[in-house]
């Protein structure tokens, strides 16, 4: 799942490369259309991704036709959630302009934004997909995938953004189109391996297809409470961003760059919290706390070792790392890369503290304890959110000073999660149902579960 992500990464990290070239608005507006389509999907996307954590509690209790009836559920929602995605494209444009952006840097981003939301249902049914896997423990067909993506995306990002044998060059709309066609590229080749697994296979096909309310109930239960903190999470860390892109087009292209290495931090570390969130789902489907409690320490210990490696090179490569996207910039633009230079070195302080919260977190939603995440997650990300509008708007604090009431939250969510963790509240919720002592559920034998 880390280089699954991984290559989700590269993608992003290749894209805004590539739209550097063509100046500091188009990396600006990349970040800021990229995120707010991020943004707008991320509640429906919540709620699909709890396939993971469902899927992992049956196959933990050895009720594999559970997995793909699930499965199934999933990607209804996702059918239903479709029409809704489209309805809200045309808002974002009021956002933009509310936070203060430019005229033609909303054109831009709004740009970018409108092409990633008609292709943002494609996310839904990757999501539903890649949480059947994930909850069978079957990571490499993710992996795969989303290599191909990132391989069919590069290239078509090169040729639709600038232009190549014939076709047109068509700059940040054709950046959008290709991360489109390689979302399309992931979700082909999920769906193939998934009509092709045993689990589909063995399971009447009525019954892998019928409409199930109790497993419907059960993923919007569990999942809505992950939904609706992804969304207001991310939400307010975007209203942090467009705030600081508010503040000129320089302080714009920096925070982008820093964010653009950040990611090559978190983003990975993402795919170590969703194994994580299978691993104690299982572990708890299984009735073993104290497996789920082992899963999260293992995990962590990963998590370290790579944060040590990012934290060194954040402090000493921060110059160079910066520089790589000095290709469209002029002489000028020498003091927005010092400070994006100055911004990367103080991201490796709180490298730690976001790899905790992404692993505990991780874990808890594994085990159900989704409602309590939720709150926690939702109250700080907005306070943080409430302290920019307040050191920019009123205030008018410099960046460096946001910077680092940005970095204090994320050592505080970091610190609340872990002393969640601690009190082993999760240890008690169930979140599949128990089969009564005399009922006999139809199942895929125990040694083909484990294939």
């Amino acid at each position: 799942m880390i280089a699954s992500q991984a290559s989700e990464t590269i993608m992003l990290f290749v894209d805004r490369l590539f739209l550097s070239w063509l100046g500091k608005a188009y990396i600006a507006a990349s970040m800021s259309g990229g995120l707010s389509a991020f943004v707008f999907s991320s509640f429906f996307a919540g709620i699909v991704g709890y396939t993971n954590a469902l899927v992992s509690q049956y196959y933990g209790a050895g009720r594999t036709r559970r997995c793909v009836e699930t499965t199934s559920q999933g990607l209804y929602l996702s059918i239903a959630f479709t029409p809704v995605l489209f309805a809200l494209i045309p808002v974002i444009r009021y956002f933009f302009s509310a936070v203060g952006h430019s005229p033609s840097q909303i054109d831009l981003e709004y740009r970018y934004f409108r092409i990633l939301m008609s292709g943002a249902f494609l996310v839904l049914f990757r999501q539903t997909l890649v949480g059947f896997f994930l909850g069978i423990g079957q990571t490499r067909i993710v992996m795969v995938a989303n290599l191909a993506g990132m391989i069919i995306n590069v290239p078509l990002n090169y040729i639709l953004i600038f232009g190549f044998a014939g076709v047109p060059a068509m700059g940040i709309e054709g950046a959008a189109i290709g991360t489109i066609l390689g979302s399309a590229t992931i979700l082909l080749i999920l769906g193939t391996a998934y009509i092709r697994h045993r689990f589909f296979r063995d399971t009447p096909f009525r019954e892998a297809l019928r409409f199930r309310l109790d497993l419907i109930r059960r993923l919007v239960r569990f999942g809505l409470p992950a939904g609706v903190e992804l969304f207001l999470n991310v939400f307010a860390f975007n209203i942090f961003v467009q705030l600081m892109h508010s503040m000129g087009p320089d302080v714009a292209a920096a925070v982008t760059i820093t964010f653009n290495y950040d990611m090559v931090a978190f983003i990975p570390m993402i795919g170590l919290s969703v194994a994580v969130t299978s691993l104690v789902g299982r572990q708890m489907g299984a009735e073993n706390p104290a497996g789920a409690r082992q899963a999260t320490y293992l995990a962590l210990k990963v998590g370290y070792s790579y944060a040590a490696v990012m934290m060194v090179i954040f402090i000493v490569g921060a110059p160079t790392l910066v520089r790589v996207f000095a290709g469209g910039l002029h002489a000028e633009d020498e003091g927005l890369l010092s400070l994006s230079t100055a911004m990367l070195r103080l991201a490796a302080v709180y490298t730690l503290a976001d790899i905790t919260q992404l692993v505990f977190a991780g874990a808890l939603r594994g085990a159900g304890d989704t409602r309590y995440i939720m709150t926690l997650s939702v109250t700080l990300h907005w306070a943080m959110a409430i302290g920019a509008v307040l050191m920019i708007r009123v205030f008018e604090l410099p960046p460096l000073q946001i910077w680092g009431f940005f970095i204090l939250f994320v050592i505080t969510l970091g610190v609340a999660i872990v002393l969640r963790f601690m009190g082993g509240r999760w240890e008690s919720i169930r979140v599949i149902e128990e089969l009564p002592p005399d009922a006999v559920e139809p199942e895929i034998s125990i040694e083909s579960r484990w294939m």
